[in-house]
């Protein structure tokens, strides 16, 4: 798809994937709402970013409510007329231990990680019944390969990818929905999920995420792997099994070293 004149949502836009793809996206003409929930930290990244050739504006709202997301995209109709490609990359992470029960915490992850990317892909298609448009979902590598911690999160990002499965059956054939499987990426996400959280191997740059999307939405893919050594690796767990096994295994490692530490400093998991 030519991104030039696109008009976008950006979810997610102030930090982590979202602000290198901003940046990237400043360098084309297009027209731009940047989304999210928080207000000083996404002034901050639009107003850092050098003159360009996209046109933002901003929009505060929490994803979780889909009354906000109906406004969101009200303001993209009253601001930019239409929306050509909305890119779902916010969400968050929890990594802990299951136990006791608590409603609240599950669904808080997947509204925004799961209800808000579907429901706007819902309305997408509603909004452009007769044109082309493009979806773009930011799903993790822990959808092909849930690892110990990220249990939930691992399975919020699961249930993007066999939503898209299963969608791509019955899509509209004027629209185009592309999951992008990032690997651990070097932001805050991490700081975020879990005090003094372990990285996952392997790890890459935000910048390195955003042009592999751009990349895929100008060739119009369904799939976007930014990790060439990912994409591998899952590619021949298919074949040899033992390799996801081995890999688990070590995370399980790390994963129990970190409750040991958390539970010695009273961290609370």
């Amino acid at each position: 798809m030519e991104i030039n004149q696109c008009k976008i949502i950006l979810t997610g836009a102030a930090s982590g994937i979202g602000r290198a793809l901003l940046a990237q996206l400043n360098n084309y003409d297009v027209q731009i709402l940047a989304v999210d929930k928080n207000r000083e930290q996404l002034a901050e990244t639009i107003s850092s970013l050098p003159t360009g050739s996209a046109k933002i504006a901003s929009f505060i709202c929490d994803l979780a409510q889909h009354q906000a997301v109906d406004e969101m995209f009200q303001q993209a109709i009253n601001t930019m007329g239409q929306v050509d490609i909305f890119l779902a990359n916010a969400g968050f992470a929890y990594y802990e231990k299951i136990e006791g029960a608590d409603w609240q915490h599950i669904e808080k992850i997947f509204q925004v990680n799961v209800f808000s990317a579907i429901y706007a892909l819902e309305k997408m298609a509603q909004l452009n019944h007769q044109r082309k448009h493009y979806v773009v979902m930011t799903a993790s590598g822990m959808s092909k390969i849930a690892i110990p911690g990220y249990t939930l999160y691992s399975a919020t990002k699961g249930a993007l990818d066999r939503f898209a499965e299963g969608y791509r059956f019955e899509k509209n054939a004027l629209g185009r929905l592309a999951l992008v499987y990032p690997i651990a990426t070097k932001t805050k996400f991490f700081e975020h999920a879990g005090s003094q959280t372990p990285i996952p191997w392997p790890a890459q740059q935000p910048e390195d995420v955003a042009r592999a999307i751009i990349r895929g939405i100008a060739k119009n893919k369904e799939q976007i792997y930014p990790s060439k050594i990912f994409q591998a690796i899952y590619c021949l767990s298919k074949i040899f099994p033992f390799i996801t096994l081995i890999y688990q295994k070590v995370e399980v490692f790390k994963f129990k070293n970190w409750l040991q530490k958390a539970s010695g400093n009273q961290i609370k998991v």
